[in-house]
C-alpha cells in the first residue's frame, strides 16, 4: 500500500479529534485522521448524544404515565401508556447516524483525509494503521493523539452477559425489570434515572458516604429528592463484591452485613480510564502524569510535534474541553498564537433536576483562600420555572467580596444545562455582581434566577 505523507495526522475522530481536524483543514493544512471505529467517538456514538436522547424518551414516557395517572395539576388526561422500546432505541440510533454523517461530511467539506483503522506509533513522526485492505503508512510532520478513554471495569464484576457498561446500556433490547447501577457519579445517575422512569426498579450502590461527590451536597439534594420520589434506592456507603453463584443478584457490602440485589442487569459505571495502550506509545516514551499523557498549556506533549487532546489528558474528562483544546491545536500548528487560558469549564449533570457548574463553589473559593459573597436564587419564585411545574431548584452565583468578580455560577433545576452558557460566558469575560445584575435577562425565562441571584448577593433581589 502506498505511504501516505501529511503536514497533520490525528489519531482519533471523537469530538476533539474531529474539531482539530476541520479547523486544520479550514486553515489549509493538509490533514488525515485515524479513526478505528466511528467518527464521532464516544461522545457521539455511545456517550453524549445517544445517552441524551434516551433520557428524553424516559421523561416523554414518565410525563405520560403521570398523566394516564391523573397525577397532573395540568388538567390533562391520557389513555395508560404503553412504550416500544425497540422504536425508541432505533430513534435513538437514528439521530447519532445523522450525526455521524454530518461529522464525516465536514471533515470531507475541510478536506481531511479519513482512514479507517487502528493507528500505532513506529517513531515520533510515523504511524502504521491497520485497516481492511493491510498495513497503511503515514508519516506527518505533526501528529495529535486525541484516543479518548473507555470505561473502567471491575475485576469481580467484568464486562460481559449480565454486567454491562454505559455503552450496553444504551443498546438494551428491552428495558430490565431490575437494574443494579454500581456508581452513583453522574453516568451512573444519568442512565439510572432514564431506566427508572422506563420502569425498571432500580437500585444504585456508591462506596462514598454521598452521590455525586463532586458536586456539594446544597446541589445534589433535590437529584436525592427526585430519585427517592421515582422509587430508586440508593445505597451509600456500600461496596459491590461481585455476583451471586447463581448470578441473579448482585452482592453488595454494607456496614450491616451483605446484602443481595436481585438485578436483571448490573450497569457498572465507576469512572472511564484514558485508552493509551495499543496505540505504541511506548516507542515515542511520553511523559506521563500518572495514567494520562502529560501536556503543556499548548497542548504539547515531552516529544516535539506530538501533541495530545481531550480525556486521554486528564480532567476534566469533557467533550467541550476536547472540542476547545482541538481547535487550539490546530491553530497552533496554522502558526498562530494561542495558549490554553480558559477560565473555566462548565460541567452539567443530566440527571433529574439537572445540575451545572461553572467556575468555583463556594467551599473551593473558601479553601483557595478568597473572601466570598454568595447567594441563591430559588425556582420557587420564577414565573417561568412556576409556568413549567419546574420549581424544584436555584441559581447560585460565588463572588468576590472585594471588588464582587464573578468566581462561580452553579444551578440545579429542570433544564438548567441551557444555563451553562450563559454562566461560563460571564466567568470566561470577567463579569462582576454589577455586570450579571445590570444585564437584562428576557422574561418569563428560568435565566431570570441568574440575575436576581446576583441582585441577591449585592443586598437587593428584586422577586425575593
Amino acid at each position: 500500500m502506498k505511504e501516505i505523507a501529511c503536514k497533520l495526522l490525528v489519531i482519533g475522530a471523537g469530538p476533539g479529534g474531529y474539531v482539530c481536524a476541520i479547523r486544520a483543514g479550514q486553515l489549509g493544512i493538509d490533514t488525515v485522521v485515524v479513526e478505528a471505529v466511528k467518527p464521532g467517538g464516544t461522545c457521539l456514538n455511545v456517550g453524549c448524544i445517544p445517552s441524551k436522547a434516551l433520557i428524553h424518551a424516559a421523561e416523554e414516557f414518565e410525563k405520560a404515565s403521570h398523566w394516564a395517572a391523573g397525577d397532573t395539576p395540568l388538567g390533562i388526561s391520557v389513555a395508560k401508556p404503553a412504550i416500544d422500546f425497540g422504536k425508541t432505541i432505533a430513534w435513538k440510533d437514528g439521530v447519532v447516524g445523522r450525526l455521524t454523517s454530518g461529522v464525516s461530511g465536514l471533515l470531507k467539506k475541510a478536506g481531511v483525509k479519513v482512514v479507517d483503522g487502528w493507528a500505532r506509533f513506529r517513531d515520533g513522526k510515523t504511524v502504521e494503521v491497520e485497516t481492511e485492505t493491510g498495513t497503511q503508512v503515514i508519516r506527518a510532520e505533526a501528529i495529535v493523539i486525541a484516543t479518548g478513554s473507555s470505561p473502567v471495569e471491575l475485576p469481580f464484576l467484568p464486562f460481559g452477559g449480565q454486567v454491562i457498561s454505559s455503552t450496553e446500556a444504551l443498546a438494551l433490547a428491552e428495558v430490565p425489570a431490575t437494574l443494579a447501577v454500581v456508581g452513583g457519579g453522574y453516568i451512573g445517575l444519568e442512565l439510572g434515572t432514564a431506566y427508572a422512569k422506563l420502569g425498571a426498579k432500580v437500585t444504585v450502590v456508591e462506596a462514598e458516604d454521598r452521590i455525586l461527590p463532586l458536586y456539594d451536597p446544597e446541589l445534589t439534594r433535590p437529584v436525592l429528592k427526585s430519585l427517592a420520589a421515582l422509587g430508586v434506592e440508593v445505597m451509600t456507603g456500600a461496596k459491590a463484591k461481585g455476583l451471586s453463584k447463581k448470578g441473579d443478584a448482585l452482592l453488595v457490602e454494607t456496614g450491616a452485613g451483605e446484602k443481595r440485589i436481585q438485578a436483571a442487569k448490573v450497569l457498572v459505571t465507576v469512572g472511564r480510564k484514558p485508552l493509551t495502550e495499543g496505540w505504541g506509545l511506548e516507542e515515542i516514551d511520553l511523559d506521563m502524569s500518572g495514567r494520562f499523557i502529560r501536556i503543556d498549556d499548548h497542548c504539547r506533549t515531552s516529544m516535539r510535534g506530538v501533541y495530545a487532546i481531550g480525556d486521554v489528558t486528564g480532567e476534566p474528562m469533557l467533550a467541550h474541553r476536547a472540542m476547545a483544546q482541538g481547535e487550539m491545536v490546530a491553530e497552533i500548528i496554522a502558526g498562530k498564537s494561542r495558549a490554553w487560558d480558559k477560565r473555566c469549564i462548565p460541567a452539567i449533570c443530566f440527571t433529574d433536576p439537572e445540575i451545572v457548574s461553572a467556575g468555583l463553589s463556594p467551599e473551593e473559593a473558601r479553601t483557595a483562600g478568597r473572601d466570598v459573597k454568595v447567594a441563591n436564587f430559588p425556582f420557587s419564585a420564577n414565573g417561568r420555572a412556576m409556568s413549567r411545574l419546574a420549581e424544584a431548584g436555584f441559581v447560585r452565583i460565588v463572588a468576590r467580596a472585594d471588588n464582587h468578580l464573578v468566581l462561580g455560577v452553579q444551578a440545579v433545576g429542570q433544564g438548567v444545562s441551557e444555563l451553562a452558557a450563559a454562566f461560563g460566558l460571564a466567568i470566561e469575560m470577567g463579569a462582576t455582581l454589577e455586570d450579571v445584575a445590570g444585564t437584562i435577562h428576557a422574561h418569563p425565562t428560568q435565566g431570570e434566577a441568574f440575575q436576581e441571584a446576583a441582585l441577591r448577593a449585592l443586598g437587593h433581589a428584586l422577586h425575593i
